[in-house]
């Protein structure tokens, strides 16, 4: 291992101590006496209302909700939006917490693709900048997954609602029905709510919350129909069981769709996929043949500046990216 390499891997480290030094500064200090309405803040917060689970390390845990308590009060939208994203997804993780996963897994990426592609800066780079992108993409596909089987649930979820008012419960026990009775996440969502309301909540306010955590229109259209029941009355029975029905509809419809779209998706993911796939294969091969693209020789397209293979690699990244996305698009059917 040669000088340069050290420094790297030591400058890395020492970057991850002095950040675990910052993050010991920010959450020393203060007592634990915690005021009501901030124990109350993780049931009440607008996105990030989830129940952490208790655990022996409490001093670290007392520390980490410190540190993010810390980070989140700045009102930063970045910060908002990991925060609803998480709810959505329904993962236990503090802000914090995400971006120390962010940090580690593009740090551990870049550092393994250093090492694996002969000690080169570029390959390293481009390893931190995937790692970045993993517990994001993470985040993101376990909300879009949680979101489309709370649809697909939503229709025996009505029907449940429906049988139990019929049969003379009230509207919160039709909820702890659909709570004990159905699987996750509609039971967990509707727990959820069951238990804002027990802390205080008004109903109003705990569906909304329930749909900022699960943005569906189907969900929408029911809750509509609760605050307008709650408002000035009616039958909401035969509201939900023709909302039922409709949804049922849909969700038929969305799968015909996603069944004939699905060649099409898979072309996009084949193609944009392929020139990177082959890149590595050849670069494996010919490491010589595959390193002179990166090489910052003669031909430049910016004299001593920009050569003509950064360019080629910018535009054939561009264009992947490019077609990709609009694959993505068209295929991507609204109903």
């Amino acid at each position: 291992m040669d000088t340069t390499t050290l420094l790297i891997i030591v400058g890395a480290f020492g970057g991850l101590l002095v950040l675990g030094a910052a993050i010991a500064l920010l959450s020393g200090g203060g007592g634990r006496n915690v005021n009501v309405n901030e124990r109350l803040e993780q049931f009440t917060t607008q996105w990030d209302d989830q129940v952490v689970e208790e655990s022996t390390s409490s001093n670290r845990r007392e520390a980490v909700d410190r540190l993010d308590k810390a980070i989140t009060s700045r009102n930063i939208n970045a910060f908002d939006k990991i925060k609803r994203n998480l709810a959505r997804a329904d993962i236990k993780l503090r802000v914090v917490e995400y971006i120390g996963a962010l940090l580690l897994s593009s740090f551990g990426l870049g550092l393994v693709a250093f090492l694996f592609f002969g000690q080169s800066l570029i390959f390293a780079l481009i390893g931190g900048i995937i790692g970045l992108q993993i517990p994001r993409y993470y985040v993101n596909a376990s909300a879009k997954k949680r979101i489309r089987t709370f649809d697909e649930q939503l229709s025996d979820t009505l029907n449940l609602w429906v049988n139990s008012l019929r049969s003379g419960f009230s509207v919160l026990q039709g909820m702890e029905a659909i709570a004990t009775e159905l699987p996750p996440p509609v039971s967990r969502e509707f727990e959820r709510i069951l238990q804002e309301i027990r802390l205080g909540i008004g109903m109003e306010a705990a569906l909304a919350n329930s749909l900022r955590r699960v943005p569906s229109e189907d969900y929408d259209m029911v809750i509509t129909a609760i605050n307008v029941q709650i408002e000035v009355g009616g039958n909401l029975t035969e509201i939900l069981d023709t909302i039922s029905f409709t949804i049922r509809e849909r969700v038929r419809i969305k799968g015909e769709i996603r069944t004939l779209t699905s060649q099409g998706r898979a072309s996009g993911w084949i193609i944009t996929l392929l020139p990177i796939a082959l890149g590595i294969a050849l670069y494996m091969i010919n490491r010589e043949y595959i390193m002179e693209i990166f090489v910052n020789d003669y031909p430049y397209l910016w004299p001593d500046v920009i050569p003509c293979g950064w360019a080629v690699i910018a535009v054939a990244g561009i264009m992947i990216a490019a077609g990709g996305y609009a694959i993505q698009r068209i295929v991507d059917i609204e109903i």
